[in-house]
């Protein structure tokens, strides 16, 4: 898409109240129709991961899995984030340092009252969660993530 299209989309966007569609501000490797990923996810994954919900805090037996292997994202299968990033903040919700090179992109996200980093699958835009700065060195980040959106597989 060209930045003139962009552009004109956006503030046609803007000034009806509309919102744009996803495809328009990115571009991922792996895309799908709505129908698509309706059908390969369950209800919850769906919320989680094509509409930026969030899990249960403890629902995610993810949270509790400190074996050796590297996660993968459930909606393309990208390796994502490696055990050993892996730490227990304590939160109820599977939480790493840092993720896996070039696997992730990050956005501001809005919907509360203070702006959050969401942090989404570089190729499919799948939502795994959120960035925060109160996790442990080297990084000083918490990359907290919703455990549905993930696959562990062990090494």
């Amino acid at each position: 898409m060209d930045r003139r299209l962009f552009l004109g989309a956006g503030l046609a966007a803007a000034a009806t109240g509309a919102t744009m569609p996803q495809a328009v501000f990115a571009a991922f490797e792996v895309t799908r129709t709505d129908a698509e990923w309706r059908a390969m996810l369950t209800k919850a994954e769906y919320k989680v991961m094509r509409k930026e919900g969030t899990e249960r805090a403890g629902s995610s037996p993810l949270d509790k899995n400190y074996a050796a292997g590297i996660y993968h994202c459930k909606g393309c299968d990208l390796a994502v984030y490696s055990s050993q990033h892996k730490f227990d903040s304590k939160t109820g919700w599977p939480s790493f340092w840092q993720s896996l090179p070039k696997a992730v992109g990050t956005k501001p996200d809005r919907k509360l009252l203070t702006v959050r980093t969401e942090v989404h699958c570089r190729r499919c835009g799948s939502h795994l969660g959120h960035i925060f700065d109160d996790g442990p060195a080297p990084t000083g980040k918490r990359h907290c993530l919703n455990g549905i959106s993930l696959v562990f597989k062990a090494a």
